[in-house]
């Protein structure tokens, strides 16, 4: 604006560039003269009202301090106009020549002199629009209806707080559409002679074991795998590999007995002896509990059962399960029960061990399986069966890995491999049932009342009907003298007490053995195969009214006669006190459960067992003055114990801690 207001002055002349700034050097000259006698006459004539002034400012002084404020401000501006007109004068070349205003100039000077306000306050303005334009992001600062400022910077992506909602779990439709299992077995029996396809044969040998009724899950899981062998052995149902099926239901409810039956019948019909089932287990104890049940049924017949577990030596186990006849290897086995790691010793030492013809897959105890995979045992398993030695062109039983179902794989049929998974606490975690490559699974699964509805992150499990859940506020050294309250006050017997390590159990063993009053035994990894099979039957037959076992028991062992189950260590897992508390209430029977919670465990331990669908955990409080009468004695046995500790070369520093 100033720019232009000399080009008005100077008009449209084109001199030389010594003319135009010499002239623009005598207009800035007048420009600072005229506003130097503005201020002398403002000044003068402002003399006589100074006091007046001073009197208003006081009075309104917010008002007259922004109007100085301002005055300043246009004063300040004029002279950065002046000052900046000086700078570029001083870049041009400097002239020589001085020439003198005309009238007509003082003309245009007057008009100049009228214009200063007008010129001051457009240079405000456009100075002012110089800086928005240069950052508008820091100059603008809009202020609110209420007068307060706001920032106007733009905020990229509006981060504003929003509900998000949850995302829920999506399972494959075989896992979210189970086929229901009654979980009442009192109210759901039914007679053997109603499920249909057991034979004749079958159906006498239940009756002389005791057995007038299924459980609902053997009443179910039965026919499923007669039904997939309905085309016989070589062929699954229509030609095609038959279904996996899955089996998830409460501790007791007899899922042993629903693939003994129908694979027992299935082999009955079996012209060569090979390795057609193949069940295996986590613990020697339970294998010999399935090997038990299968002999059970097989008796009288033509088949053979062989448990390969590492009770008797390598060699014994080769023999049992292979001879050599003219040059050629046969087995003698029909049915192998294993756990794991023998499985894999003979798979890979063993070549007489031959898995070629293998039909069915037992995997029981499958949450276990799956969590640990010894030896990758699935995979040697696997790749054992589908070895094809000699020419496999010509070979009838050849057999290949399948695949995706296509014309081609079809032809010509080959033996079919079908898992069969049974489980008390069966993920439902897809990932995890992906380590077991099942095919087309059928899962079949009890209900419960808080399954549907639950909306924990925590799965839900099935408890058995019959159980009674008690929780035991107690402190770390009345632990001890709260069991033996249990027994020989309340005469909780027979109980099966549960620790969380072997060394806890040995400790807990001496200390109520040296007490008396009461028999007791040990039931550990500690002993030796045949040490825990005579205390188990000891057990079993009430010689011994309380047993003292690590998790070895805890998994699928059937132990008659339980009452009352102990968790003198409070179980870190939820599935370890399912299968803990599944030792009683088996088969539809009444038991109780107990569990020693310290202050600092009850809140977890309590979320974790309602999240986990428990029908209700109650409290069972132990007085102190009922523990009064015992603790001179127990003073005297823990000093005892500490004698005994030493003596076996064991520190014992604050023993009734660790016996804890």
């Amino acid at each position: 604006m100033a720019l232009f207001m000399i080009n008005r002055y100077l008009g449209e002349e084109e001199d030389s560039e010594s003319s135009r700034e010499s002239r623009s050097r005598a207009l800035l000259a007048k420009l600072q003269e005229q506003v130097k006698a503005r201020e002398r006459q403002s000044t003068s004539n402002t003399a006589d009202e100074d006091d007046e002034e001073q009197r208003k400012r006081k009075r309104e002084e917010p008002e007259t301090e922004g109007v100085q404020s301002e005055n300043e401000r246009k004063t300040d501006l004029t002279d950065e106009v002046a000052s900046s007109a000086k700078k570029k004068k001083k870049q041009k070349k400097s002239s020589t020549e001085n020439e003198s205003v005309n009238t007509g100039d003082k003309a245009s000077d007057n008009e100049k002199s009228v214009e200063i306000p007008e010129t001051s306050e457009s240079v405000l303005e456009e100075s002012k629009k110089t800086e928005e334009s240069v950052d508008p992001q820091i100059s603008q600062e809009p202020k609110a209806e209420d007068g307060s400022s706001q920032t106007t910077f733009h905020i990229l992506g509006g981060f504003e707080e929003k509900t998000v909602q949850k995302v829920k779990r999506v399972l494959p439709q075989w896992l979210a559409q189970p086929d229901v299992i009654q979980r009442d077995i009192k109210n759901n029996l039914i007679p053997i002679s109603e499920v249909p396809g057991i034979c004749l044969t079958l159906l006498k040998k239940l009756e002389a074991n005791g057995i007038q009724s299924f459980f609902p899950v053997q009443a179910e899981v039965i026919p499923a795998i007669l039904e997939s062998v309905s085309s016989g052995l070589l062929l699954g149902p229509g030609g095609y590999r038959p279904r996996d099926i899955c089996v998830s239901a409460p501790t007791g409810s007899g899922k042993t007995l629903a693939f003994v039956i129908p694979v027992v019948q299935v082999l009955s019909k079996r012209v060569v002896c090979e390795v057609r089932v193949l069940a295996v287990l986590p613990t020697k104890e339970l294998a010999q509990q399935v090997s038990k049940v299968f002999s059970t049924y097989t008796e009288g017949t033509s088949l053979k059962v062989v448990m390969i577990t590492g009770q008797k030596s390598f060699a014994a186990e080769q023999t049992a399960l292979s001879e050599i006849r003219g040059g050629v290897s046969h087995s003698l086995a029909d049915i192998v029960v294993a756990t794991p790691g023998r499985l894999v010793d003979h798979i890979n030492k063993n070549s007489n061990f031959s898995l070629q013809h293998l039909r069915f897959l037992i995997i029981d105890e499958a949450d276990r399986m799956i969590d640990g995979m010894h030896q990758s045992w699935l995979t040697q398993v696997t790749k054992a069966v589908y070895r094809n030695p000699g020419d496999t062109q010509t070979s009838v039983f050849r057999r290949i890995l399948p695949g995706p179902i296509t014309v081609a794989s079809l032809s010509p049929p080959q033996i079919p491999l079908q898992k069969l998974l049974f489980s008390a606490t069966l993920t439902q975690n897809p990932e995890k049932l992906q380590l077991l490559d099942l095919h087309q699974p059928r899962l079949f699964s009890s209900t419960h009342s808080g399954t549907e509805t639950s909306t924990q992150s925590q799965e839900a499990f099935n408890f058995p009907q019959g159980l009674a859940e008690y929780y035991v506020p107690c402190t770390l050294s009345k632990k001890p003298l709260i069991i033996l309250h249990f027994l020989l006050r309340l005469k909780f017997s027979p109980a099966l007490c549960f620790t969380n390590s072997r060394e806890a159990a040995h400790r807990l063993y001496l200390l109520v053995k040296l007490f008396g009053g009461v028999e007791v035994a040990e039931f550990s990894s500690k002993l030796n195969p045949s040490e825990r099979q005579k205390t188990l039957k000891d057990f079993e037959q009430g010689k011994i009214p309380l047993l003292i076992s690590t998790d070895a028991a805890a998994r699928g062992i059937d132990i008659n006669g339980v009452k009352c189950v102990i968790n003198y260590d409070a179980p870190q897992y939820i599935r370890t006190y399912i299968h803990r508390v599944g030792r009683t209430a088996r088969a539809g029977k009444a038991g109780s459960a107990f569990t020693f919670l310290l202050e600092v465990q009850e809140k977890c331990f309590l979320q974790m067992v309602r999240d986990a669908g428990s029908p209700g955990i109650q409290r069972h409080f132990v007085k102190p003055q009922a523990l009064r009468s015992m603790e001179t004695h127990y003073e005297q046995t823990l000093a005892e114990l500490g004698k005994v500790v030493k003596s076996m070369g064991q520190p014992m520093e604050r023993i009734s801690s660790k016996i804890s």
